[in-house]
């Protein structure tokens, strides 16, 4: 199975990772590289980017960092245009950037609800806005957004009113793009993860242990809250929404299409 991406070129957006550790689009990045893809790795931070390079580089890969803001229509262009300017194509291209923020619709103020949707669904936008005609001219190519299970679950007593809208409209993008260019050759499928054990959960589980009396206690106590949740007793990683992202862009799914992929270990199906 190995080679599964070989000779493709790949744009992850949200290559870096927000702390320590291993966040989605860097697990996505270095997974792809490994299967034999060139990685275009594109996040907000160059260092970040250039910290997943280096990783590819390590192991033998071929990979170019690029900073860009993906909710900036020009940023994003020029992104497009330098992935096919060192190598004259992008096969695969993978969104992975994302925010979330508290409150109801009474609560979250205007400008937050424009900067989620900005981050979480506009810049998903853009980047296929620039990346479909390479695809088209091609003739072949795979988008793979990463979507949430909180597009089409909302958990009792939490209200991400904005998260929550945000992603469900990935989720309709996704599937607009794919019934609009199927006949062109060109796939798009989103990944709805559930509760992800990444660099972000650490970073909201020392927010919540600040000014607790034991910090180390109170930091443990929202990880297992967390793992609880799952009926897999654990929560997933980045390496299992990285696996999901490689299935749907290689060819083993050559006819799947405008998909939904629930990856979540099983919590969706609970009542």
């Amino acid at each position: 199975m190995a080679g599964r991406l070989k000779d493709r070129v790949a744009i992850v957006v949200g290559a870096g990772s927000s702390g320590p550790g291993w966040g989605n689009g860097k697990c996505t990045a270095v997974t792809f590289a490994r299967e034999g893809a060139r990685v275009f790795c594109v996040d907000r931070l160059r260092a970040a980017a250039e910290e997943t390079v280096g990783l590819i580089l390590k192991e033998g890969g071929e990979a170019a960092a690029f900073e860009c803001d993906a909710t900036n229509n020009a940023q994003v262009k020029a992104t497009v245009d330098a992935c096919v300017a060192k190598w004259g194509r992008v096969d695969i291209l993978d969104n992975n950037v994302g925010i979330g923020s508290t409150g109801g619709p009474v609560q979250l103020s205007e400008d937050e609800w424009h900067k989620v949707f900005d981050v979480n669904v506009t810049s998903f936008f853009l980047t296929a806005k620039h990346v479909l005609p390479v695809m088209e001219k091609q003739g072949k190519g795979a988008i793979v957004n990463v979507s949430s299970i909180a597009s089409i679950r909302v958990p009792k007593g939490i209200s991400y009113v904005a998260y929550n809208a945000s992603k469900g409209a990935v989720n309709s993008l996704t599937m607009a793009i794919a019934s609009e260019y199927a006949d062109r050759g060109i796939r798009c499928n989103a990944i709805l993860p559930g509760l992800m054990h990444t660099p972000m959960i650490d970073f909201l589980a020392e927010e919540y242990a600040k000014g607790e009396k034991d910090h180390n206690q109170a930091y443990d106590k929202m990880i297992a809250i967390r793992n609880r949740a799952s009926p897999t007793g654990k929560m997933g990683t980045g390496w299992d929404t990285a696996n999901a992202a490689l299935f749907l862009a290689s060819d083993e799914a050559a006819y799947v299409n405008g998909h939904l992929l629930v990856v979540d270990g099983g919590i969706t199906v609970r009542a």
